[in-house]
């Protein structure tokens, strides 16, 4: 998530005992506490948000609205997964290759010269 190695770790770890020194479990212990406190906050509006919706949207999820999570759900993920996905068919019983007015191998589509 920080993206922090191994060496700026131990040089976070070094700072903070010599800017706290002996109080360090006692800073440590507050933090882990408000940690806490503020997850516990946030489930709890996360639960007020999904009761105050109603029942229609009893399945909503929080990070849906992300919009990196909104792309990859419903511009990267496969739609093979989705319910009656045709696999290239355009109508139940009848693939591209074999429509009406279709092109043969190796045949140019028309041109319109004048649509450019």
């Amino acid at each position: 998530m920080f993206d922090v190695g191994l060496g700026e770790m131990a040089v976070l770890v070094v700072l903070a005992l010599v800017i706290f020194g002996d109080k360090l479990p006692q800073v440590a212990g507050q933090a882990g506490r408000a940690l806490r406190q503020l997850r516990q906050m946030a489930n709890s509006a996360k639960a007020d948000l999904q009761d105050g919706l109603g029942p229609e949207f009893k399945d909503f999820d929080i990070a849906d609205l992300n919009p990196k999570t909104f792309v990859r759900k419903h511009l990267l993920e496969d739609p093979d997964d989705e319910p009656g996905h045709t696999n290239g068919q355009v109508f139940d019983d009848e693939p591209y290759a074999t429509m009406a007015g279709g092109l043969e191998y190796g045949e140019r589509p028309p041109f319109d010269s004048e649509a450019t």
